[in-house]
């Protein structure tokens, strides 16, 4: 499904998600209060998810827009209304106590943190997920081409 929206969006939620593990892991242990520290953690997490799904809905759905000028200004829009969005999840938590703020914050953080390594992200994962350690059958072809 996420696939089909956008074909980065899968590698993004999965680096949002590692990247998750990885705070989780660091800096849980220097915590006063572990379960405010996770539960603000993944809050943020959660929220940063949400937020590059939306991001490419929106981007899917403006490409397919036939009026560029109100795919621009759906856009913005949008794009307003998601960081509304993450305020009121942030008051959220801050009003009834639901987390560290702080963590919530470097959650969120990981949806930019991701979208810089998905590159890095999606070469380790061509590299993991082909058997044997060869070649893709698209770099094959492109090989076959080139020594013609």
């Amino acid at each position: 499904m996420f696939r089909r929206l956008n074909k980065a969006l899968p590698e993004l939620l999965l680096g949002i998600f590692i990247y998750g593990i990885v705070i989780q892991a660091a800096g849980v242990w220097f915590s006063e209060d572990k379960l405010r520290y996770s539960s603000g953690l993944w809050i943020g997490i959660l929220t940063a998810m949400a937020m590059a799904y939306h991001i490419a809905l929106i981007i899917a759905e403006s490409v397919d827009a036939v009026d560029p000028q109100k795919a621009r200004t759906r856009i913005i829009a949008k794009g307003i209304l998601r960081y509304v969005s993450v305020v009121i999840v942030f008051t959220v938590t801050m009003y009834f106590d639901l987390g560290n703020l702080i963590t919530l914050f470097i959650g969120v953080m990981g949806l930019k943190i991701s979208a810089y390594l998905q590159p890095t992200l999606h070469k380790v994962l061509i590299k993991v997920t082909e058997k044997g350690g060869g070649s893709s059958d698209e770099t094959n072809s492109m090989e076959r081409e080139v020594k013609m």
